[in-house]
C-alpha cells in the first residue's frame, strides 16, 4: 500500500542531496529514505539533513536499501555519472543508461508502487529506459524534462522585459539538452504576446533577441558546469515544482519528458512536452500551436532522441 508522506531518493550527489534538503524545506513529507551506492554517503547525507529538523519541522530521514520503497509515493532517481566539462548530456547516454537499468530492476524486484521521477542526465533518455525496463503505465514513469530550461528562460525573459518572472508564460520543448527549442509563438506576458509586450519596453529586434536568449537557455549548464563544476540548486528547485503539483494534486502544466504514443507525430521516444500533472502522474499531453520553423526543430529533437535510444537497443533488449 502506498504511503502518501514517503518519498525516497535514489543518489546522493550532488543533486540528489541537495533535493532532499529542498523537500526537507517543504513539508510535504513525513519520510525520506536516502539510497546510495556508497551506503556510507546516504548515511552522511541522512544525518546532516537530519540534524536541521528542528528547525524545519518533523520528518523521519534515513539511509536505506531498495526494501525501503516499496511504499514510497514518488522514487526520486538522480543515480548516474556526472556531465563533466566539454562533455554534453547525450556523452552519458551509455554508462548511464547501464547504470538506469540496473537500478530499474531493483526496483521492480520490490514491486515498488509509487511513481517513478527521473532526474538522471540524459534524462530524456533515461526515461525511456526506465519505461520500458519497469514495464510501469508510462503515466507513472516521469522525468523531470525541460523544467529547469523553462526555469531558465523565464528567468532569462523577465531580466530582458524587466517583469515579474510569475507573469511570464513560455515553455523549452524536446531533448532537455542542445537540440531543444523555445516555443516562441506559445510565449506571452500575462495573456500579452511575447513580442507585443517587448515592443512596450522598447525592444523591437525580435529574432535576435529571442535567438540569443534560446541559446543562454540551451548553454547554462555548460556555464555553470565549467565555472563550478555541476549543476544543483536549478533542477533541485525544478524537482521541487514537479512534487509539489504530483503530492498537491494541482493539474499544473509542466514539460516533464514523458513517453510519446503519437502526440506531435512521434512514437516510441520520450521527449520534453507540457503535460497536465496529478496525483496519478501525468494525466494529459497537451500540444501546443507550433509554428513551421518550431515543428521542424521538435522533429530534429525526436530524430536525435531516435539515433540515441537505437545506439543503447542492446541493452534494452
Amino acid at each position: 500500500m502506498i504511503n502518501n508522506r514517503k518519498v525516497a531518493i535514489i543518489g546522493c550527489g550532488f543533486v540528489g542531496s541537495t533535493i532532499a534538503f529542498a523537500l526537507m524545506q517543504k513539508g510535504l513529507f513525513g519520510e525520506m529514505v536516502l539510497i546510495d551506492a556508497a551506503p556510507g554517503k546516504a548515511e552522511g547525507e541522512a544525518m546532516d539533513l537530519s540534524h536541521g529538523l528542528p528547525y524545519a519541522g518533523h520528518m523521519e530521514i534515513y539511509a536505506g536499501g531498495y526494501e525501503d520503497i516499496k511504499d514510497a509515493s514518488i522514487v526520486i532517481i538522480t543515480a548516474g555519472a556526472n556531465q563533466k566539462v566539454g562533455e554534453t548530456r547525450l556523452d552519458l547516454i551509455r554508462k548511464n543508461s547501464l547504470i538506469m537499468k540496473s537500478i530499474i530492476e531493483n526496483v521492480k524486484k520490490v514491486e515498488a508502487e509509487g511513481l517513478l521521477l527521473i532526474v538522471s542526465n540524459p534524462v530524456d533518455i533515461l526515461t525511456h529506459v526506465a519505461l520500458k525496463v519497469s514495464g510501469f503505465p508510462k503515466k507513472r514513469v516521469i522525468g523531470s524534462g525541460t523544467v529547469l530550461d523553462t526555469a531558465r528562460l523565464k528567468y532569462l525573459l523577465s531580466r530582458e522585459l524587466k517583469v515579474d518572472t510569475r507573469n511570464v508564460h513560455a515553455v523549452v520543448l524536446g531533448e532537455h539538452g542542445d537540440s531543444e527549442l523555445v516555443a516562441w509563438g506559445f510565449a506571452n506576458i500575462s495573456g500579452v504576446p511575447i513580442e507585443d509586450f517587448a515592443e512596450l519596453r522598447g525592444i523591437s529586434d525580435h529574432e535576435a533577441n529571442q535567438k540569443a536568449i534560446s541559446e543562454d537557455v540551451k548553454t547554462a549548464a555548460y556555464e555553470i558546469i565549467g565555472k563550478k563544476g555541476a549543476t544543483y540548486y536549478g533542477i533541485a528547485m525544478a524537482v521541487d515544482r514537479i512534487v509539489n503539483t504530483i503530492v498537491k494534486n494541482e493539474h499544473t502544466m509542466l514539460p516533464v519528458s514523458v513517453e510519446l504514443e503519437g502526440e506531435y507525430g512521434f512514437n516510441g521516444i520520450a521527449l520534453s512536452v507540457p503535460s497536465i500533472l496529478g496525483e496519478d502522474g501525468v494525466e494529459a499531453i497537451l500540444e501546443v500551436p507550433l509554428n513551421v520553423k518550431e515543428k521542424k526543430a521538435l522533429a530534429a529533437s525526436a530524430k536525435a532522441m531516435e539515433e540515441a535510444i537505437e545506439s543503447i537497443k542492446d541493452i534494452l533488449e
